[in-house]
Formats: C-alpha cells, sequence, structure tokens
C-alpha cells in the first residue's frame, strides 16, 4: 500500500503465521510467548492494525511460485462476484476460474477457498490486535479497537453475503481452549449482529483522515448497506447514514469518471485498498488478468464482457463507456469486449500494459462516493416500485449529470426500482458489486436464470450460496456442515 508503510516486522509475521497450516479461521500461535513479548508498545499495536490491511490486500498471483498457503485476499473477488453475475465471463473453459460464470463451482474449488481463508485471515489479525489493545495508549485504544472491528465487519460482511451462515469467531482462542467455535456455523442474522455492533462502534470512534484505512464516512457507508442487505431491512436507518455523509461535504463526485480509477484517493473515494506499483510484495496481479488480448497475465481473459452489458453502455453509459469498456480498437472479435476501467498502472494496450502488468499498482476500490448517491435513493425507495422524492432525485441526477454533462442538468421526474438497479450496473460495473445488488433488490434467480439460459449454462437456486470449501469441513472433522445442493 502506498500511503500506509507495512512495518510489520519479522516477530509479527511470526505471531500470525506459526501455526498449524490446517487451521485457517482462527490460527493458533505456538506459542503465546511469542505474542506477549512483541505487543509491547503503541507502536507495536499500531503495527498490529496495520497488518490487518495487509491480510485484506493479500499477496499478488505472480509471487505464487515456491509459495503455498498465501491468501489472495480480494483479488479473486471479481470472480465470485462479478463472474457470477450477468456481467462478465472467463474468455476459456478451463481451470477452476472458469467454473464461477458457468455456475458449476464445487466444494473444492480453490479460489473460493482461498476468499474464504482470506476474510478469516482477516478476522483472525483483528480479533488477535482486540486482544492486546490495552497495551496501546489510551488515547489510541478507542481508535484501534473501532479500526480492528471494521475490518472485522467488512470480512463477515462479504462471508455472510457469499456463503451464508458462517463461523462466527470475535475472539482468539488458544492451544487449550474448546476449538469448537470455529468450526459451528451461526445463522445469518446473528453474522449480522456481530457486523452492525461493530460498525457502529467505528462509527462513533474513527474520523475521515483516511481513505486507505478505516474511516467514519466507510463505516457509515458499510453500515448503510448492511441495513440495506440484512433479512430485516433498515431502510431509515440506511438513509440517514448516507444523508450523513452526503451533508459532510468530506466527499464529492470526481467531474471526469476516467479520474476516479487513474488519481487515486480521489475527492470520490471513501475506502481503497492501496497497491504499489512493481514492487511484487505489495501489488496486484488482477488488472492484467482482464484482458485476452494484450497477454500480459498469467491467464488471460477473466473479465470478458457480456453482450448484453456492453449493449447497456451503448444506450445508457454516457461518458462512462470509454472509461469501463474497449473493444481494443476493433481488434477483438464481434461481441468480446473488455474491461477498461483498471488498465494496469494506467497503461493501455498501446504500451502492451506498461512495462510490469503483472505487479500493477492500481488500487482496489472498495467504497466510493457515487455507490453511497445510488445507496440514498435505494433508501428511499425503501423496497418499493419508484420514488419521486425530491431527495432521492437529487443524488440519482448527480450520477446521470456527471455521465451526461452535455445535457446536464438532466432533469429527472421519478426512478423506478429497474432504473435504479440498471443504474448500478452501469455505475459500478466490474467493481463487485452487481452480484450484492441483484442479491438486494430481490431479483437474483430471475434475472440470473434468464442470463444463464441466453449463455447456455445450467443455473440453479444453489448457486445463490458458494459451497462450504472441503478442505474446511475435513479440518473441522465433519462440524462444519456444507450449503443445500453441493
Amino acid at each position: 500500500m502506498k500511503n500506509i508503510k507495512y512495518f510489520i516486522i519479522t516477530i509479527v509475521g511470526f505471531v500470525f503465521i506459526s501455526c498449524n497450516a490446517d487451521e485457517f479461521l482462527n490460527p493458533i500461535p505456538d506459542t503465546a510467548v511469542a505474542v506477549d513479548s512483541f505487543f509491547q508498545s503503541d507502536n507495536d499495536v499500531l503495527a498490529g492494525v496495520i497488518g490487518i490491511y495487509d491480510a485484506l490486500q493479500g499477496v499478488n498471483e505472480n509471487t505464487e511460485t515456491n509459495i503455498t498457503n498465501f491468501n489472495r485476499g480480494v483479488q479473486f473477488e471479481h470472480l465470485l462476484t462479478e463472474h457470477r453475475s450477468d456481467n462478465t465471463r472467463n474468455a476459456t473453459l478451463e481451470g477452476s476460474k472458469s467454473d464461477f460464470h458457468r455456475y458449476t463451482v464445487n466444494a473444492n474449488n480453490v479460489e473460493s477457498e482461498d476468499y474464504w481463508q482470506s476474510m478469516y485471515e482477516v478476522v483472525f489479525r483483528a480479533n488477535n490486535i482486540l486482544n492486546f489493545i490495552d497495551i496501546a495508549d489510551a488515547g489510541n485504544r478507542a481508535k484501534y479497537t473501532a479500526e480492528a472491528k471494521f475490518l472485522r465487519a467488512y470480512a463477515y460482511f462479504n462471508l455472510v453475503r457469499l456463503f451464508g451462515d458462517v463461523p462466527l469467531v470475535t475472539t482468539v482462542i488458544g492451544p487449550a481452549d474448546e476449538k469448537t467455535p470455529l468450526f459451528i456455523r451461526v445463522p445469518v442474522t446473528q453474522v449480522y449482529e456481530q457486523i452492525i455492533l461493530d460498525l457502529q462502534e467505528a462509527v462513533n470512534n474513527l474520523d475521515n483522515s483516511y481513505k486507505s484505512r478505516a474511516s467514519k464516512a466507510g463505516a457509515q457507508a458499510l453500515l448503510a448497506k448492511v441495513y440495506l442487505t440484512q433479512p430485516n431491512r433498515n431502510y431509515s436507518g440506511a438513509q440517514q447514514l448516507c444523508e450523513s455523509i452526503i451533508n459532510s461535504g468530506d466527499y464529492s463526485l470526481q467531474t471526469n469518471f476516467h479520474d476516479v480509477f487513474y488519481k487515486e484517493l480521489n475527492s470520490e473515494i471513501i475506502f481503497a485498498i492501496q497497491y504499489q506499483a512493481g514492487n511484487a510484495l505489495e501489488s496486484q496481479s488482477f488488472s492484467s488478468e482482464f484482458t485476452s488480448s494484450i497477454r500480459a497475465g498469467r491467464e488471460d481473459g477473466q473479465n470478458i464482457v457480456n453482450e448484453n452489458l456492453k449493449n447497456l453502455f451503448d444506450t445508457n453509459g454516457g461518458n462512462r463507456t470509454a472509461v469501463s469498456i474497449t473493444d481494443l480498437d476493433g481488434r477483438l472479435a464481434v461481441d468480446d469486449f473488455e474491461v477498461a476501467k483498471f488498465l494496469p498502472d494506467g497503461f493501455d494496450y498501446t504500451s502492451n500494459y506498461g512495462p510490469n502488468a503483472r505487479n500493477a499498482g492500481n488500487d482496489y476500490i472498495a467504497i466510493r462516493y457515487a455507490d453511497v448517491l445510488l445507496m440514498h435513493v435505494e433508501a428511499i425507495l425503501a423496497g418499493g416500485e419508484a420514488t419521486v422524492n425530491s431527495s432521492a432525485l437529487s443524488s440519482f441526477q448527480k450520477i446521470k449529470d456527471r455521465a451526461f454533462p452535455a445535457t446536464a442538468p438532466n432533469t429527472i421526474a421519478s426512478i423506478t426500482k429497474e432504473e435504479l438497479l440498471q443504474e448500478r450496473r452501469i455505475e459500478l460495473a466490474f467493481e463487485n458489486q452487481r452480484w450484492y445488488d441483484l442479491l438486494r433488490f430481490g431479483v437474483a434467480e430471475t434475472v440470473l436464470s434468464a442470463h444463464a439460459a441466453e449463455m447456455g449454462y445450467v443455473f440453479t437456486p444453489r448457486a445463490l450460496l458458494l459451497p462450504i470449501p472441503a478442505r474446511e469441513i475435513n479440518i473441522s472433522g465433519g462440524l462444519l456442515t456444507q450449503n443445500p445442493g453441493y
């Protein structure tokens, strides 16, 4: 990460990974002495907090040679989200990465397993820091606690939406402790209760000093999405949180849509996971994998744009279209368009994606202001079919005005649920939101069944949840149960 120096020294690495390789939910250090001997000062605790982001960032797949059991963090997330929606597909049918877009993922899928492990590594590191929070200076304890809980909530929110009921672990379990909680799935509602508690604490104890670390606005935006997603929706709570961000004046849309993705930590970014170009340990490889034509990646073509999304950009994309998709000036086959939003380090195909595409530094944008504006509309819509609320219209119009500046102000008289979902699809395309949007709007089964029929895939409701990794079930001795249909 460019603005957060990873000063996790050797002993911290030992504390985090010196464990039985089979214990991914909550790696247990071989000895508590190593942990106790490291956490001696406020700086040590801060180092541990920063280490949580390192787990979220993950390890560049380009460093995989001779390295095993390294979690990829969010770098595989497009496979579990965009590919399972109607947005994108893999260019080939080879390998486990091609299973997602065809809804053929099984319990042995290595990318799904890696994501499970990655998110639980975030949870473990957060829990570990909370165990030593009293060592921090008194004035920093609330802030460090809030930051760790924000990241734990972020990981659990991803897990519960992708896998359903999951083990809920909020403390470090030592070698002599009962390990059953590590392997017992708890109801989704209980997981959401913990997520909400963690995010509320983050809202109350953070400010907006950072964009590449947890912030008050980041916690508010994430909590708003949780309120819109949880089984018992809290639309009024989500609306209040979005309006707090809007009224803060701390964030604004970039005038140029291109700058959202290539002018990092800009005014629109609320929370981004950072990477550093050219550094094998701090860079990412997913940007180079989104093309099947430049041959910059190891397994090319992981985000080929589906034709109906390309057509939607043609009619409703405005100035977002050229930034979002490309046909490489006609060099691709008919109807084969690729993602242009995350060209490695901003280099396009004319430069063969720059000198080091597989060690790209593009940030992963987790939360941005445009998403908050559209969530604001969603909260006001409150599950209804349409709204004429002036506040909702104002938020929606800001998105439209940027996309179509030549006709701004784009006066809008009403917004339907379908129009909002379509706008989110275009605005946030390839940012790993579409899958979650379809679930949240209650249309996933209908949309994806039609999409699968069009593409020649077989979609069944079991695909609405990913399988619990078979390896984790085996480790648990059968305590972990599998999702239906797998």
